[in-house]
């Protein structure tokens, strides 16, 4: 599985409790993979904008034909608003019958990167 870098954001630096997100988007064609993985990368450059964006990886499984994110928000609201967010409703309409998307918020008391990504890794397959 290949990651993005960390990406902090404006509220990197919040204490908890707080919220993480994961994405895992999984196409149905190959084909469609390098478009999803490109919209989602210039998704990313607004990441340190966000408002409530606290940090974040981009994932990719590509055998498994899969995409996502793995993301830690001050706010269930926070997040909300990003889902809301113009630039991502419109990747969601393009892709969204292209696949199958799941995904899943919990409340984290702090910024553990380790156990982020065993989250992450855990809810692979």
């Amino acid at each position: 599985m290949l990651r993005s870098r960390w990406i902090a954001g404006p509220a990197a630096e919040r204490p908890g409790p707080l919220v993480a997100a994961l994405t895992d988007f999984r196409t149905d064609r190959m084909l469609d993979l390098p478009g999803i993985a490109r919209r989602g990368l210039s998704l990313s450059r607004l990441w340190p904008s966000l408002p409530g964006a606290v940090g974040m990886w981009l994932w990719a499984d590509i055998p498994g034909r899969r995409v996502g994110s793995l993301s830690v928000w001050r706010s269930e609201s926070d997040l909300r608003e990003f889902v809301r967010l113009r630039a991502h409703v419109e990747i969601m309409r393009e892709y969204r019958h292209r696949g199958v998307l799941r995904s899943r918020t919990w409340q984290v008391g702090a910024v553990d990167r380790a156990v982020l990504w065993h989250a992450l890794t855990a809810s692979s397959g």
